[in-house]
């Protein structure tokens, strides 16, 4: 029975196509490499294709998450760099911090004004509702 050598015994790292990411994030190919040119992706080349590790796997989906967040790829970027660095770099976290407190002002600003503009809104359409009940009434009375 043959033994295993120590060699084969260490796992190969898991690699993926730009074609594969592309497909498990449902995004174009041309993105991913937009991502490459932005510096927020690393990929190895092997001959003409890039070959992506874990690592720029993980960059990516955390790039998609904060895009789905509203924040700008310029917001992104030092977000998606941190991945790299130790997690308890206290610059980093606070650059973090501060980064989401912005977005979270933002999103509540955002937010006021989507109710105020759902309220007036809602009071155009009482305002129209009224007009066309008016109107049928008119209509009503003049027997039309």
């Amino acid at each position: 029975m043959p033994t295993e050598s120590p060699a084969a015994a260490v796992a190969t790292p898991r690699t993926h196509t730009i074609t594969e990411l592309a497909a498990e994030f449902d995004i174009t190919t041309r993105a991913i490499r937009f991502y490459e040119g932005m510096g927020l992706l690393h990929p190895a080349r092997v001959g003409r294709n890039r070959v992506y590790t874990q690592r720029d796997r993980t960059r990516l989906k955390l790039t998609l998450r904060s895009k789905r967040l509203g924040l700008s790829l310029l917001e992104v970027k030092p977000l998606v760099d941190m991945y790299d660095s130790p997690a308890d770099t206290a610059p980093q976290l606070k650059a973090f911090l501060q980064v989401l407190g912005q977005h979270r002002r933002l999103l509540e600003q955002q937010r006021e004004d989507i109710d105020i503009t759902l309220q007036e809104i809602e009071q155009h359409e009482a305002r129209c509702i009224q007009l066309l009940d008016k109107a049928a009434a008119g209509c009503r009375q003049r027997g039309t």
